[in-house]
């Protein structure tokens, strides 16, 4: 049952595109049409398995001190092996669509959060089953906004045509413009099914809190080296 809550969370209760607002880059950037949208959200899914499950396994032997980095190197090197078996198995338009942003992966908020969130104080287990649920909520976001674009934009869905008098293509949608203002009629109907079920329940929804700026350690190192800074500064 632990589990279970482990893996759901991250699709609905704390979807990480429609609820923490995270990996804003890619979601915006890639979601044009459903193919790459779930590209996309599959290299995140492996990422997000493959560093849960080491960054649990040595969250007793790296340093706390430089966990971060640590957590990097191993977030870096299977975006690597995405990076590379996409370059070689991956359908040549998929590739160069997505392009930059499977590199970019290492720094995704998503990954190196649920790294240091989750994965460095839970079990191996548990953290697959947090990153297995985490990436599947990110793909199903990705996907349901790059299916909505597709489909406006040129009536397509996965490039098969569903309207097919549909001859002239809506631009807007395929956008930038169009990709904020669609994820923003997302996030506006994702705000009133919670609020409006919390409601029925006699309760205020208050948006999770695990994964956002004011919850999340990675800036203390930041904040450390500019403290240490300003005593060298005062004692000069």
């Amino acid at each position: 049952m632990a589990l279970w809550k482990e893996f759901v969370k991250g699709l609905w209760r704390e979807n990480p595109v429609l609820v923490l607002l995270l990996g804003m880059c890619p979601t915006l950037a890639v979601t044009s049409n459903a193919v790459n949208a779930l590209g996309m959200g599959m290299a995140t899914v492996f990422v997000l398995l493959g560093c849960n499950a080491v960054i649990s396994l040595v969250r007793n032997v790296v340093p706390k001190k430089i966990r971060i980095p640590c957590y990097i190197v191993v977030i870096a090197t299977f975006v690597t092996i995405v990076d590379l078996f996409m370059q070689a198995y991956a359908p040549p338009a998929l590739n160069t669509a997505l392009g930059i942003f499977i590199p970019l992966i290492v720094v995704n908020c998503i990954v190196l959060g649920r790294a240091e969130a989750f994965a460095s104080k839970n079990t191996m287990v548990k953290s697959l089953a947090d990153g297995l649920g985490m990436g599947l909520g990110f793909t199903l976001a990705l996907v349901a906004l790059g299916g909505t674009r597709e489909f406006i934009s040129a009536g397509t869905l996965f490039s098969l045509k569903v309207i097919t008098p549909w001859t002239t293509s809506f631009m807007l949608p395929s956008s930038s413009p169009g990709a904020f203002i669609i994820l923003g009629l997302f996030l506006a109907g994702m705000n009133w099914l919670n609020i409006r079920k919390a409601a029925a329940k006699g309760e205020t929804y208050t948006p999770p809190a695990s994964l956002d700026c004011r919850h999340c350690s990675i800036c203390d190192i930041g904040k450390i080296a500019e403290s240490k800074g300003n005593e060298k500064a005062e004692e000069k």
